[in-house]
């Protein structure tokens, strides 16, 4: 986990924001120092926000939080570089789960190899349930 940076300094002190009669008063300088080193943290993770949800940039504990957000299929003993893969992917697999496409994805993510998937093909509609089932009876994989 993440924790606070000795030494983080705020990019834009208070202190110097404040009218010219607290600008000499050393009780409100030291006071708005104090605030600036409780805000220095929430200010750099703010001003590079953007990264945070860029799954190569973001640090490895809040990509962790973002797959569980993204829905990205992942167990905790995934390597980072397969980790930050499915939650780049992870929209995208969303959007193609179910299809030919979307089975071939996923097996290249998790395992590393392209597979070759032969479908039937078939697809059929009849009016009364139990009709005849569309495609071969059994699936070839």
């Amino acid at each position: 986990m993440r924790g606070s940076i000795d030494g983080l300094g705020s990019p834009t002190p208070i202190g110097t924001m404040l009218p010219a009669v607290f600008a000499d008063d050393d009780l409100a300088q030291r006071f708005i120092g104090g605030l600036d080193d409780v805000l220095a943290p929430i200010l750099s993770v703010l001003d590079c926000l953007d990264s945070y949800f860029t799954p190569s940039l973001a640090p490895v504990d809040f990509t962790q939080w973002l797959a569980g957000w993204v829905g990205a299929e992942t167990d905790g003993t995934e390597p980072e570089a397969r980790l930050r893969a499915a939650v780049a992917a992870a929209a995208y697999l969303h959007r193609v789960r179910g299809t030919r496409r979307g089975l071939s994805e996923a097996v290249r993510l998790v395992f590393g190899v392209t597979p070759e998937i032969t479908e039937s093909g078939a697809a059929s509609w009849d009016a009364r349930p139990l009709g005849p089932v569309p495609g071969e009876a059994r699936p070839r994989l």
